[in-house]
C-alpha cells in the first residue's frame, strides 16, 4: 500500500480570494488528507475540495481546523477541551488503522501564552490517551518553539518583541517537551536534524511553528517529512504548507 500522503496548512485567516493560490501550493503535493489550520470559513474549503478531487470534507465557522480528503472518511470530530482557544479535529480514514489529530494550539509569544499552550496540549493528550499505542499523528500549527532552536528576536515583528517584553522578556519554551515526554517524536527534526524548517512568514522565515509528531514506536512509518517551499506557497498563505508520507 501506498504512504498516506498528509498535507498540513495553515491558510491564514480563511482563505477567503485566495483559494487559486492555496490550490495553487496543495495540489502538487497531491496529498492524500489535507489538514487546515485558521479554515473559519468553510465555503472556502468547499471550494478546495471540489476544486482539487478530494471530495471529502469538514469545516466549521468560528472553528480553526478543517479538512479534505481524498480517502473516504470513518469518523471525524471537534474535540474541545474546558479552557482551550481552539478545538482539536479528529480524523479516520475509512479501512486504515491510523488516526490523524489536527492541532492548532494558541497564537502569540508570551510567557501566559506559553503556559495556556501547555494546558491545551495536556488537554489534548489526555483526550487520546487511549490510542497511545496505535498509529496516529498530531499534526499542524503549535505556534511555539522547540528549546534550543533558531529563534532571533532581533528578526521578530516589533508587536511581536513588545508582547515578549511585557511578559517578563523571557519565554520556558515547555510545550514541545510536552510532547517530547508523552513518547512522541519530532518526526521533521528527526529526518532533517540540519535543516531549520522554518515555516513563518513565508516572505522571510524566521522560525518554525508547524510540526508532525509520532508515537515513537512508529517513527520509522514516517517515510519523509518536509516543509513545501514552493513559489506558490509564498504567496498563498504566511506559513508554509508541512507535508509528510506515512505507512499504514
Amino acid at each position: 500500500m501506498k504512504p498516506l500522503r498528509l498535507l498540513s496548512y495553515n491558510i491564514r485567516r480563511g482563505g477567503a480570494g485566495r483559494e487559486e493560490a492555496l490550490l495553487s501550493a496543495i495540489r502538487p503535493c497531491e496529498p492524500d488528507i489535507a489538514v487546515f489550520q485558521e479554515a473559519t470559513d468553510p465555503r472556502v474549503i468547499e471550494r478546495l475540495s471540489k476544486a482539487s478531487g478530494l471530495t471529502y470534507w469538514a469545516a466549521m465557522p468560528k472553528l480553526s481546523l478543517g479538512f479534505m480528503s481524498r480517502l473516504p472518511i470513518e469518523h471525524f470530530q471537534w474535540h474541545r477541551p474546558l479552557f482551550s482557544r481552539h478545538a482539536f479535529l479528529e480524523i479516520v480514514p475509512q479501512g486504515l488503522s491510523c488516526r490523524v489529530f489536527g492541532v492548532h494550539l494558541s497564537a502569540v509569544f508570551a510567557a501566559w501564552t506559553e503556559r495556556r499552550r501547555m494546558f491545551e496540549l495536556r488537554s489534548l493528550l489526555h483526550t487520546i490517551k487511549q490510542h497511545q499505542d496505535g498509529l496516529h499523528a498530531l499534526v499542524g500549527d503549535f505556534n511555539t518553539v522547540t528549546p534550543g532552536e533558531l529563534l532571533d528576536f532581533r528578526a521578530l515583528p516589533q508587536k511581536v518583541r513588545a508582547t515578549v517584553w511585557l511578559s517578563g522578556g523571557e519565554i520556558r519554551w515547555r510545550t514541545i517537551q510536552i510532547v517530547r515526554d508523552a513518547g512522541y517524536v519530532d518526526a521533521f527534526r528527526t529526518l532533517h536534524p540540519e535543516d531549520p524548517g522554518l515555516t513563518l512568514p513565508t516572505t522571510a522565515p524566521q522560525v518554525r511553528l508547524d510540526y508532525l509528531f509520532v508515537p515513537s514506536a512508529h517513527l520509522s512509518r514516517v517515510v519523509s517529512c518536509q516543509v513545501v517551499r514552493s513559489e506558490a506557497a509564498q504567496q498563498a498563505s504566511d506559513h508554509f504548507p508541512l507535508f509528510s508520507e506515512i505507512r499504514v
